[in-house]
């Protein structure tokens, strides 16, 4: 990661709660915002504007999740200057409005966004192996396609997968409307050591670029996850939860793909989705 990008990152997140602009976060840089603009979207995948509404807005649901604050009052901390162009971003980027969100994060009956199609009337799938880096223990992998490089909603299709520590899976995504689009994924993994479920570690990734879904046909994309950066986009969507599993049992041949509205989702009854599984790795 290019250093002065990791310092722009810094500034957002230290001063996300002024009346920062890009402007201003170029000029401290040293760079015309043309030349700021360029180096940093080629560094993050996304542009320094888009990457500062996602600071705020991803600080706005820390604030929501673990305190008592008023949404007003989370509003102004986040750097808005109004609750309707809060709750408006807020909406566009989560899927839900603030106090739903706040709902969710409580166990209150909410139940996250699900995928949105998009208008394109055709459609094909995107399918391929999710791979966890080494050291790491089972995990809950969120997979979906967007169309942006942000973990944003909508998703245009997604998935919830538990995944191996020691060998990758197969998933695919049906459904995804013609178009390129960004292949994202989030997880949580457990450890490796004597206690591996009292080891949490957030992973994120996706497909190295973006993929183009074509009516009728698969698309093939192998989604690759690493440790979470301080550089990453933060993740806006609204998620199920993604506690890893104790143990992955998968049918012979297939792997085990939860569901999000089952126990470990957001409530309701729980049934496991079959897919394709990978082949081991040799001494797997």
């Amino acid at each position: 990661m290019d250093a002065m990008v990791e310092a722009a990152v810094a500034c957002m997140y230290e001063r996300f709660g002024d009346p920062l602009t890009v402007a201003d976060i170029a000029r401290n840089a040293g760079l015309g915002l043309f030349d700021f603009s360029r180096l940093f979207k080629e560094e993050t995948g996304v542009s320094p504007g888009k990457f500062l509404d996602a600071v705020r807005i991803g600080e706005a649901k820390k604030l929501l999740d673990s305190t008592s604050m008023s949404i007003t009052e989370i509003a102004r901390a986040a750097g808005y200057d109004g609750l309707d162009s809060f709750a408006d971003a807020f909406m566009a980027g989560v899927g839900l409005s603030p106090g739903r969100y706040r709902r969710l994060c409580r166990g209150e009956g909410e139940v996250p966004p699900g995928p949105r199609p998009g208008p394109a009337p055709l459609h094909g799938s995107v399918a391929g192996t999710v791979s966890l880096p080494g050291g790491h223990g089972n995990a809950r992998v969120f997979v979906g396609a967007f169309a942006t490089a942000l973990l944003a909603y909508p998703a245009l299709a997604s998935a919830v997968l538990d995944v191996p520590g020691d060998r990758p899976i197969c998933y695919s995504l049906p459904g995804v409307p013609e178009g390129r689009w960004h292949l994202r994924a989030v997880a949580v993994a457990a450890g490796t050591g004597h206690d591996p479920q009292a080891v949490r570690t957030a992973l994120l990734g996706g497909a190295a670029a973006a993929v183009t879904v074509t009516a009728g046909a698969v698309t093939s994309a192998a989604v690759r996850l690493r440790a979470a950066r301080r550089a990453d986009p933060p993740v806006l969507l609204a998620l199920p939860s993604l506690e890893p599993p104790a143990a992955v049992v998968p049918h012979p041949g297939c792997a085990a793909a939860a569901d999000p509205t089952g126990p470990g989702g957001a409530g309701g009854a729980g049934r496991l989705r079959v897919v394709p599984a990978a082949p081991a790795r040799s001494g797997a």
